[in-house]
């Protein structure tokens, strides 16, 4: 769980609703706590946000991570939704002074890609309404002795929740093509997969 601290809840709560992350608990106790809970897709850490919730300043979360298997598709996603995401960048050799935000490799930010496209070494920057910052961060080989590939539900009620997702994706899958997919076991558990692991869902 990563504690974000806000100012304006409900901004927050329309800010990451639109990146299409999902909503798990908003809750309130009177008028002096309420607490949001979202998880972005394929993850299994999720983020909390509130009224005290935390006595630290908004916006001061910074260098949070978010790993994708495609850093270019990934950022068009944010783009589409509305976010203003900065362009892939990767490192320039590990130079930790200087003026912009820092993250894994230092400071410098050259324009692009990793040259190599190693895992890793690509990234794109973005913040929420409040300055809290995130880093895209795209690995697509794990360093050895990583789980990779496993698909895990915390409950059954979480696998419910998992397929009815599918369910509704699938329909309007066979909406598309305007034929009824047999193959829908296949179809489900492809959609699952990708969920589970942050990549682009099936169509």
């Amino acid at each position: 769980m990563v504690v974000i601290p806000v100012s304006d809840v409900d901004r927050a709560k329309e800010f990451y609703g639109r990146l299409g992350w999902r909503l798990d608990a908003d809750f309130a106790e009177g008028d002096d706590f309420r607490v949001i809970q979202f998880t972005p897709p394929g993850s299994a850490c999720s983020v909390i946000f509130g009224k005290n919730v935390t006595a630290a300043a908004p916006g001061s979360a910074q260098g949070l991570y978010l790993i994708v298997s495609g850093i270019e598709a990934a950022r068009a996603e944010l783009v589409a939704h509305g976010v203003d995401a900065t362009e892939v960048f990767h490192d320039g050799g590990s130079v930790h002074a200087g003026t912009d935000q820092p993250y894994l490799f230092g400071r410098l930010r050259v324009s692009g890609p990793d040259p190599e496209h190693r895992s890793y070494h690509s990234f794109v920057s973005f913040n929420d309404p409040d300055g809290n910052g995130w880093l895209l961060q795209e690995i697509t080989t794990r360093l050895p002795g990583r789980v990779a590939g496993v698909t895990t539900y915390a409950s059954a009620g979480d696998l419910s929740q998992a397929l009815r997702r599918a369910e509704a994706a699938h329909g309007q899958h066979e909406a598309r093509t305007g034929q009824a997919d047999k193959n829908w076991p296949d179809w489900y558990a492809e959609y699952m997969v990708r969920e589970q692991s942050g990549e682009e869902l099936p169509q």
